[in-house]
């Protein structure tokens, strides 16, 4: 069996490395989860997220991962008759419209090449040409280290298609990357806490905006787990619909509480810095697979120029150094690799990794 206190430092694309005093959170006693300790325990968390996240609307707590929100989205907002674009442009995109699919939604997709961005132009040309309810897109694409302009996509959302719901994967976006959700005017945003949060996998943190609610009491057979009306008359009393995480909401406090007494400002910036050091060094060694102008703060998608051979480099640093990173997602496996630089990784651990890398590809 393995000892836990010796684990792999981990610099894959999520889980990302927890501290040990955010471990050590999630050993506190529990809690009964309707009891008034609870609530308190749930409000405060969720007044920080809301600061953190820059709203005044709802942000709720589920215990799943964030691609229970997927369904969410689709089922509480988007009614049978109604369609759906879907920009696609990496492994979790894709599956976004995979999963409104599944749920019986009408389903158009705008679809470039992985690697490559969504653009403004792009989502407004579609939008312009047809009828749809909404538009789901991922923030940064996790498969292939890209970050989609959704500032410049969000102003011309507004102002040309104000109608049209938008629902968000951040799932490696959210926290290491700037996310104002009022002011973007999306519907649904949503993020794992195995990623920027850095917590353990299990719980996922979502908003969604009042219209969006209202959509939803409008829109049948939404399901059950993630029901948002559910979600909101919980909320009204500093609860969830069903049984929470409890540990993972003491040591998401305990991460939104550190996070606030950084500043979001400056935890951004942090996030900036360790991209641009690591990027550097791939752009010594390899190339980046996305271009620089839409190349990630939360981690870096190598392409691999080299032909090294990236499981045997993978294995010989966890077998040396206990430490891992990532092997190229789907598709691009053995043609790219991804190092994260997320949540609580900071610059020295790059420099340890990235020599041990050095090392081992001479």
């Amino acid at each position: 069996m393995t000892d836990w206190k010796n684990a792999p430092r981990l610099f894959i694309p999520g889980p990302v490395n927890v501290l040990s005093e955010v471990l050590e959170q999630m050993a506190r006693p529990t809690l009964g989860h309707r009891s008034k300790e609870y609530s308190q325990l749930h409000g405060e968390t969720v007044d920080m997220l809301k600061k953190m996240l820059y709203t005044e609307q709802h942000v709720f707590l589920s215990t799943s991962s964030a691609s229970g929100v997927w369904e969410g989205s689709v089922r509480n907002c988007v009614a049978l008759d109604e369609t759906v674009l879907c920009t696609m442009c990496g492994a979790f995109s894709d599956k976004y419209a995979d999963v409104a699919r599944s749920c019986g939604r009408k389903v158009d997709e705008l679809k470039v090449e992985w690697g490559m961005p969504i653009t403004a132009d792009m989502i407004d040309e579609k939008l312009s040409a047809g009828n749809y309810a909404a538009v789901t897109m991922v923030y940064n694409e996790t498969s292939t280290g890209v970050t989609n302009p959704v500032y410049e996509i969000s102003e011309m959302l507004k102002e040309k298609h104000p109608d049209v719901l938008v629902f968000v994967d951040a799932v490696s976006g959210m926290v290491g990357l700037p996310l104002h959700f009022d002011k973007l005017g999306w519907d649904v945003v949503f993020a794992s806490v195995q990623k920027a949060f850095a917590l353990p996998p299990g719980l996922a943190v979502f908003a969604v905006s009042e219209r969006a609610l209202e959509k939803s009491k409008s829109v049948p057979d939404r399901g059950y787990y993630f029901d948002f009306q559910n979600f909101a008359k919980s909320a009204q009393k500093n609860q969830t619909p069903t049984t929470p995480a409890v540990p993972h909401i003491m040591a998401l406090h305990y991460q939104c509480t550190r996070l606030l007494e950084e500043g979001m400002d400056n935890v951004w910036a942090r996030h900036k810095k360790m991209a641009e050091f690591v990027q550097a060094w791939a752009l010594r060694n390899f190339e980046l697979f996305a271009s620089a102008e839409y190349a990630s703060n939360t981690l870096t998608t190598v392409k691999n120029t080299r032909g090294i051979n990236v499981a045997e480099v993978i294995n010989a640093i966890h077998q040396k150094h206990n430490t891992i990173f990532g092997n190229g997602y789907g598709k691009l496996k053995e043609q790219t690799f991804r190092i994260a630089h997320m949540g609580d990784i900071t610059i020295d651990d790059l420099k340890e990794l990235l020599g041990w890398i050095d090392e081992e590809i001479k």
